[in-house]
């Protein structure tokens, strides 16, 4: 375990912000808001409400991070989704990791780059900060299709590849083949949370 917590906070500190082109988002405060935007992965499937990513994270990083994942939702429907949250919650981040499920279902991977590309200039727009948490496609080598990366240059934001691939690998932070468990979520917040940290301005 001490191995792995090792290699994803390498992967956080030389690989993950943004492909080397070290971006920037704005420093959280304890009256900041957090968006944790996408699918079963968000939400927590695989373990209780309390032990998903957003609410660990929330109690990493001292403020209020939204629970704003629906199981099941492919980018499409999250992109449809999208604008209500940003209205209703009004973030200073959104934590953007979404596309699993167009995986799952031979989607074109050029409509859920395209989705990606949305969400993220819909979030700029709303003058949110954004960052990418890459999804690994089904199969023996489990690692994100390389549209992650080029979306997460393109727009220059903070952006892990590696967490939800490693935790994924590891059967001890499984609770099936597609989700964390308890411990598996707790290791994607923190690893969310070190990029947040190594990404916020001075």
């Amino acid at each position: 375990m001490r191995r792995i917590r090792s290699l994803a906070v390498f992967c956080v500190l030389t690989l993950c912000v943004g492909c080397g082109s070290n971006p920037r988002i704005s420093r959280l405060t304890e009256s900041s808001v957090v968006v944790a935007f996408g699918d079963s992965l968000t939400s927590g499937t695989g373990a209780s409400s309390a032990e998903s990513y957003p609410s660990v994270l929330s109690k990493v990083i001292g403020c209020r991070v939204v629970n704003a994942g629906v199981p099941g939702e492919d980018s499409s429907s999250g992109l449809r989704r999208l604008p209500t949250v940003l209205e209703k919650e009004r973030p200073d981040l959104v934590i953007l990791c979404h596309g699993g499920n167009d995986m799952l279902s031979g989607q074109n991977p050029d409509i859920t780059s395209a989705n990606l590309s949305a969400m993220i200039s819909m979030v700029k727009d709303a003058g949110s900060d954004v960052v990418l948490i890459g999804v690994p496609k089904p199969g023996l080598r489990l690692r994100p299709p390389q549209f992650y990366g080029k979306i997460a240059k393109e727009y220059a934001i903070p952006f892990n590849p590696a967490i939800v691939a490693e935790i994924l690998s590891t059967p001890l932070l499984k609770s099936d083949q597609a989700h964390p468990n308890a411990a598996g979520y707790r290791r994607l917040a923190e690893s969310v949370a070190a990029l947040i940290r190594v990404s916020q301005r001075e």
